[in-house]
């Protein structure tokens, strides 16, 4: 299989694109994570329940953060820990997800996907996107960020 770089991709397709950022096993994970779960820190990314490795959860935030999807800012209240959130970029993902949980959703008859979360995303995704949007807004204290230069 031929590895994508920055100056190397396959085609002009946008699903291909799309796929050389998120499409490998966990990176939208911890996208789902941030959006629908709250989690801010590493630990709580690693202990997700996924069973994903250190190394890979490290390769994975890296990734997002390089690709200007996920920044992270210095907690305060720890020094020395990072404290991550969805960028702009990132955030443009959320549609997306809804749509990939309403798919899971009808086909995985394991789902654990609340029923009245489903129903309100059919009913109204807008209003559902932009809830979560806000309340990812609110939930944010300010906080030193880290500077990629």
């Amino acid at each position: 299989m031929k590895k994508t770089t920055k100056n190397c991709r396959r085609s002009g397709c946008p699903v291909s694109f799309t796929l050389d950022f998120l499409g490998d096993k966990w990176t939208l994970l911890i996208v789902r994570d941030i959006l629908f779960k709250g989690m801010k820190y590493y630990g709580e990314f690693l202990n997700a329940g996924e069973g994903m490795a250190t190394n890979i959860l490290a390769d994975r935030l890296e990734k997002l953060e390089h690709a200007g999807i996920l920044k992270w800012k210095t907690d305060p209240a720890h020094q020395g820990k990072a404290i991550y959130s969805l960028t702009e970029k990132g955030l443009d993902l959320l549609p997306m997800l809804l749509e990939m949980i309403l798919w899971g959703a009808k086909y995985d008859p394991q789902t654990e996907a609340p029923p009245d979360f489903i129903k309100r995303v059919q009913t109204n995704r807008g209003l559902e996107i932009q809830k979560i949007r806000r309340n990812l807004k609110e939930s944010k204290p300010e906080k030193k960020e880290r500077s990629n230069k």
